[in-house]
């Protein structure tokens, strides 16, 4: 029998069980859903003392006869129960550490209510650096979240994303979007309520919406212009970044496969509807990084590119622990992992904590 996550094997003799978690991005109160591969092989018992010689053979096979001739006799059936291979699949992922997943993270950790940092090592090792993941993940019910322009008047100067949610009192920040030459403009779409960063809506697919004027509207979402009417949707809500999608609305990659690699930060949904910043360091095409999410037990709805290279920054503060993720490789340009300098950048989507 073989026990196994999705990716490993716990060998128990004789049938394969495959073990499949529901909400695979939790790691509490989780409900098995047990698929039985292949067929039962029927029982078969060995002498646990040994014998030897001809003797051996045949009281050996004298015993394992008898035994399922009295199993028979009694109402009972040659096949192991599945109650019992349950169990025992249980017990042997319970006690066997080298049984959970390569890619598995270390446990989403909770840093206070609606808030959990998760640390994932990439299923593709990547060529520089740790190949570690980053997710922060929020509930909208306890956090909102904030567009914050240097273009703005009440800004006026662009900083690094740990100076933007310092100066600001967010929670956490993280890039909103690629900017243009003038170190300002984001390169596509992105207004809130009484300041418009930049008034042309680009081919990209995906705009992240919150602020609704409706509080029965779902208080974030991302657009994606192939599956909604954004003309309709544009209107309802008060802030608008447009960028490039990753995952679509039928969580498909969308992104061709390139040579070019970096660091990357992206922002996304999962099936709940709760946020996720999400930032790599080590160095990977947008494809493989993207079919990587997908692959991960983090439940990814939808998501969206904001930055690569040196200027991909996410930065996080609770008040009672501080953490600052920042790129660095980028194909063509900065061909290393040795950046330790947090950029400054124009624009910045930062969680706020909601008012109870």
């Amino acid at each position: 029998m073989k026990c196994f996550h999705p990716t490993s094997f716990v060998p128990l003799r004789g049938i394969k069980v495959k073990v499949k978690y529901h909400g695979g991005d939790e790691q509490e109160s989780v409900e098995p859903q047990i698929r039985i591969e292949h067929t039962v092989k029927p029982l078969q018992l060995v002498p646990l003392l040994p014998h030897s010689g001809h003797e051996s053979k045949r009281r050996g096979y004298n015993w394992g006869m008898k035994a399922k001739k009295e199993y028979h006799s009694s109402g009972g059936s040659p096949y192991l129960p599945i109650s019992i291979i349950i169990l025992l699949c249980f017990v042997t992922l319970a006690i066997s550490p080298g049984a959970r997943m390569a890619n598995e993270p270390s446990a989403w950790r909770n840093l206070e209510k609606g808030l959990d940092l998760g640390i994932f090592q990439a299923p593709k090792k990547s060529g520089f650096g740790d190949s570690l993941i980053h997710i922060l993940r929020a509930d909208t019910a306890s956090f909102g979240l904030r567009l914050l322009n240097a273009s703005s008047k009440d800004q006026g100067k662009r900083w690094s994303v740990k100076d933007w949610a310092n100066r600001n009192g967010l929670v956490a920040a993280i890039n909103a979007s690629m900017y243009q030459k003038d170190m300002m403009s984001s390169v596509s779409y992105m207004k809130i309520r009484k300041h418009t960063n930049n008034t042309w809506v680009s081919k990209d697919k995906t705009i992240l919406a919150f602020d609704p004027d409706d509080k029965s509207l779902l208080p974030v979402r991302i657009i994606d212009r192939d599956c909604e009417d954004f003309d309709t949707l544009r209107k309802q809500y008060g802030t608008l970044v447009q960028s490039i999608r990753m995952v679509s609305c039928h969580g498909k990659n969308m992104w061709k496969q390139q040579k070019k690699m970096s660091s990357i930060a992206a922002i996304g949904l999962d099936h709940q509807d709760r946020i996720l910043f999400i930032h790599v360091r080590s160095p990977y095409t947008t494809h493989d990084f993207i079919n990587m999410l997908l692959e991960l037990p983090v439940g990814l709805k939808q998501a969206m590119y904001v930055e690569g290279g040196a200027d991909a920054q996410l930065y996080i503060n609770t008040g009672n622990e501080e953490h600052e993720f920042i790129g660095s490789y980028s194909t063509g340009s900065r061909e290393h992992d040795e950046n330790n300098y947090s950029r400054p950048i124009p624009n910045v989507l930062g969680l706020v904590r909601l008012e109870k």
